[in-house]
């Protein structure tokens, strides 16, 4: 079952991960919604993340999860950016994917059934 995820990043140019090759690059709603949207289809953020791991084959596998029906729709309001996520990615999930792209620079606001 889909869920949807409403979250806000209020200083775009804040949102970035500590680790510069994980994080986001985006500038625009538009960007970080296709960045997020990606990193949630495909495994290539998490096995990134996972080769910078001390011992990557101990990772555990459910961090790699992946939802190719994930969407992410991005939207400028005022100076903040809204972005919203349907997808069956579980939560801890998606909130581990957006500390890697956008460090502590996001607020969850809302969940709701898809």
């Amino acid at each position: 079952m889909a869920t949807r995820y409403y979250i806000s990043l209020p200083e775009p140019t804040r949102a970035r991960g500590s680790d510069p090759a994980l994080a986001f690059n985006a500038h625009g709603a538009e960007e970080f919604a296709a960045q997020l949207q990606d990193a949630l289809r495909t495994t290539a953020l998490f096995e990134r993340w996972r080769q910078r791991q001390e011992d990557p084959d101990g990772v555990d596998p459910s961090y790699g999860a992946t939802d190719p029906q994930a969407t992410v729709h991005g939207q400028q309001d005022n100076l903040h950016v809204v972005l919203v996520v349907t997808s069956t990615i579980p939560g801890n999930v998606l909130k581990h994917r957006l500390r890697l792209l956008a460090g502590s620079s996001w607020e969850l606001r809302d969940v709701t059934a898809a």
